[in-house]
């Protein structure tokens, strides 16, 4: 069983920045494939990025160009870099971890872009 705990969430202006954390106990972390997922008010939880066991990353398409997913295996933490934020990027943002049928959520943390 994994656990995952994401931090680093918060409310910023339009423009600026955020990087979200997400801790990861109880497994061997690195061989999960590490997501970062949102899910805004009234719609549906969207893949924003994703990492493999190999650094290979996956962006959205609304995000390419602005926001970087990384991971360090030492410290069992995928991270989320989030550069010029918009206010369409307000959302929870969710951790996931899946390996072949396993899939692990956290709790998700709240991003919030507004002036």
């Amino acid at each position: 069983q994994v656990q995952l705990v994401e931090s680093g969430g918060g409310l910023v202006q339009p423009g600026g920045s955020l990087r979200l954390s997400c801790a990861a106990s109880g497994g061997i972390f690195s061989i999960y494939v590490m997501g970062w997922y949102r899910q805004a008010p009234g719609k549906q939880r969207e893949l924003v990025a994703l990492i493999t066991s190999g650094r290979h990353t996956n962006y959205a398409d609304s995000v390419k160009g602005r926001f970087t997913i990384s991971r360090d295996n030492a410290k069992n933490t995928v991270y989320l870099q989030m550069n010029s934020l918009k206010p369409e990027d307000t959302a929870v943002y969710y951790c996931n971890a899946a390996y072949g049928l396993e899939g692990y959520w956290g709790q998700g943390t709240q991003v919030t872009v507004s002036s």
